[in-house]
Protein backbone atom coordinates (compact mmCIF):
# COMPACT_ATOMS: atom_id res chain seq x y z
CA UNK A 1 0.00 0.00 0.00
CA UNK A 2 1.34 3.32 -0.62
CA UNK A 3 0.99 6.11 1.16
CA UNK A 4 2.05 10.11 0.55
CA UNK A 5 1.35 12.18 3.80
CA UNK A 6 -1.00 9.30 5.18
CA UNK A 7 -2.62 9.86 1.74
CA UNK A 8 -3.83 6.55 -0.08
CA UNK A 9 -2.93 5.59 -3.87
CA UNK A 10 -5.53 4.18 -5.91
CA UNK A 11 -6.15 3.88 -9.55
CA UNK A 12 -8.82 4.80 -11.68
CA UNK A 13 -11.26 1.68 -10.53
CA UNK A 14 -11.42 0.67 -6.81
CA UNK A 15 -13.95 -1.57 -5.51
CA UNK A 16 -15.78 -0.06 -2.68
CA UNK A 17 -18.38 -0.96 0.05
CA UNK A 18 -21.07 1.25 1.33
CA UNK A 19 -21.96 -0.44 4.30
CA UNK A 20 -24.87 1.82 5.47
CA UNK A 21 -26.69 0.58 2.42
CA UNK A 22 -25.95 -2.58 2.48
CA UNK A 23 -24.02 -2.91 -0.59
CA UNK A 24 -20.54 -4.44 -0.92
CA UNK A 25 -17.75 -4.83 -3.92
CA UNK A 26 -19.00 -1.85 -6.08
CA UNK A 27 -16.59 -1.29 -9.22
CA UNK A 28 -16.11 2.74 -8.56
CA UNK A 29 -14.95 4.68 -11.18
CA UNK A 30 -12.11 7.04 -10.01
CA UNK A 31 -13.03 10.40 -11.06
CA UNK A 32 -10.58 13.65 -10.19
CA UNK A 33 -12.80 15.60 -12.89
CA UNK A 34 -16.23 15.12 -10.33
CA UNK A 35 -16.53 17.78 -7.73
CA UNK A 36 -19.56 15.62 -6.45
CA UNK A 37 -19.44 11.42 -5.87
CA UNK A 38 -22.79 10.17 -7.52
CA UNK A 39 -24.24 6.69 -7.24
CA UNK A 40 -26.76 4.71 -9.52
CA UNK A 41 -30.46 4.76 -8.36
CA UNK A 42 -33.74 4.15 -9.72
CA UNK A 43 -37.46 5.12 -8.62
CA UNK A 44 -36.36 7.24 -6.29
CA UNK A 45 -39.53 8.34 -3.63
CA UNK A 46 -39.09 11.03 -1.43
CA UNK A 47 -41.21 10.54 2.19
CA UNK A 48 -40.82 12.20 5.81
CA UNK A 49 -40.23 9.92 8.90
CA UNK A 50 -40.55 11.74 12.27
CA UNK A 51 -39.59 14.96 10.89
CA UNK A 52 -36.76 14.60 8.62
CA UNK A 53 -36.82 13.78 4.92
CA UNK A 54 -35.91 10.83 3.75
CA UNK A 55 -36.09 9.03 -0.01
CA UNK A 56 -36.35 5.23 -0.56
CA UNK A 57 -34.77 4.02 -3.84
CA UNK A 58 -33.63 0.70 -5.71
CA UNK A 59 -30.23 0.11 -6.76
CA UNK A 60 -28.57 -2.79 -8.72
CA UNK A 61 -26.00 -4.21 -6.50
CA UNK A 62 -24.35 -6.41 -9.28
CA UNK A 63 -23.38 -4.63 -12.27
CA UNK A 64 -23.21 -7.56 -14.27
CA UNK A 65 -26.73 -8.20 -13.16
CA UNK A 66 -29.09 -5.52 -14.03
CA UNK A 67 -31.92 -7.78 -13.36
CA UNK A 68 -31.39 -8.41 -9.54
CA UNK A 69 -32.25 -5.23 -7.58
CA UNK A 70 -32.39 -3.90 -3.59
CA UNK A 71 -34.31 -1.21 -1.94
CA UNK A 72 -32.85 1.20 0.35
CA UNK A 73 -33.83 4.26 2.27
CA UNK A 74 -31.79 6.98 3.08
CA UNK A 75 -31.87 10.32 5.26
CA UNK A 76 -31.93 13.05 2.78
CA UNK A 77 -28.93 15.61 3.18
CA UNK A 78 -30.00 18.39 1.01
CA UNK A 79 -30.52 18.62 -2.57
CA UNK A 80 -27.94 19.70 -4.71
CA UNK A 81 -27.69 21.04 -8.21
CA UNK A 82 -25.16 19.29 -9.99
CA UNK A 83 -23.88 19.56 -13.60
CA UNK A 84 -24.03 16.18 -15.27
CA UNK A 85 -21.28 14.61 -17.65
CA UNK A 86 -23.55 15.78 -20.57
CA UNK A 87 -23.05 19.17 -19.25
CA UNK A 88 -26.81 20.24 -18.25
CA UNK A 89 -27.88 21.13 -14.71
CA UNK A 90 -29.81 18.81 -12.55
CA UNK A 91 -31.44 18.80 -9.14
CA UNK A 92 -30.08 15.75 -7.04
CA UNK A 93 -30.71 14.35 -3.13
CA UNK A 94 -27.58 13.99 -1.87
CA UNK A 95 -27.17 11.32 1.10
CA UNK A 96 -24.12 10.58 3.78
CA UNK A 97 -23.12 7.19 3.92
CA UNK A 98 -19.76 5.65 5.06
CA UNK A 99 -17.43 4.09 2.12
CA UNK A 100 -15.20 1.24 3.05
CA UNK A 101 -12.21 0.58 0.63
CA UNK A 102 -9.62 -1.98 1.37
CA UNK A 103 -9.49 -1.57 5.29
CA UNK A 104 -10.14 2.33 5.11
CA UNK A 105 -13.30 3.76 6.41
CA UNK A 106 -14.69 7.04 6.11
CA UNK A 107 -18.13 9.45 5.88
CA UNK A 108 -18.72 10.60 2.50
CA UNK A 109 -21.85 12.55 0.34
CA UNK A 110 -23.29 10.74 -2.65
CA UNK A 111 -25.55 11.92 -5.01
CA UNK A 112 -28.14 9.88 -6.38
CA UNK A 113 -29.00 9.93 -10.34
CA UNK A 114 -29.89 7.58 -13.27
CA UNK A 115 -25.88 6.85 -14.56
CA UNK A 116 -27.94 3.64 -16.31
CA UNK A 117 -25.40 4.89 -19.63
CA UNK A 118 -22.60 4.92 -18.06
CA UNK A 119 -19.97 1.67 -17.29
CA UNK A 120 -19.96 2.08 -13.54
CA UNK A 121 -22.89 2.00 -10.76
CA UNK A 122 -20.56 4.92 -9.23
CA UNK A 123 -18.30 7.51 -9.84
CA UNK A 124 -15.35 8.67 -6.52
CA UNK A 125 -15.37 12.66 -6.50
CA UNK A 126 -13.00 14.84 -5.53
CA UNK A 127 -14.99 15.59 -2.43
CA UNK A 128 -14.44 12.17 -1.08
CA UNK A 129 -11.16 11.45 -1.68
CA UNK A 130 -9.72 14.45 -0.48
CA UNK A 131 -6.96 14.23 2.51
CA UNK A 132 -7.26 10.49 1.98
CA UNK A 133 -6.57 9.68 -1.92
CA UNK A 134 -3.77 10.05 -4.25
CA UNK A 135 -5.13 8.74 -7.98
CA UNK A 136 -2.72 7.43 -10.31
CA UNK A 137 -4.90 7.21 -13.31
CA UNK A 138 -2.44 4.92 -15.27
CA UNK A 139 -3.70 1.82 -12.91
CA UNK A 140 -7.13 0.20 -11.30
CA UNK A 141 -7.17 -1.28 -8.25
CA UNK A 142 -4.04 -0.66 -6.47
CA UNK A 143 -5.67 -1.02 -3.49
CA UNK A 144 -8.34 -3.50 -4.16
CA UNK A 145 -8.87 -6.90 -5.95
CA UNK A 146 -11.01 -7.25 -8.59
Amino acid sequence: MSKNNNKHLVGALELCDLPDLELSGLEARVDTGATTSSLHVDNINDFTKGKQNWISFDIHPDAHDVHQVVKREAKVKSVRKVKSSNGTMESRYVIETDILIAEMQWRIQLTLTDRSGMKYLMLLGREAMSGKLIVDPEHEFLLTKN
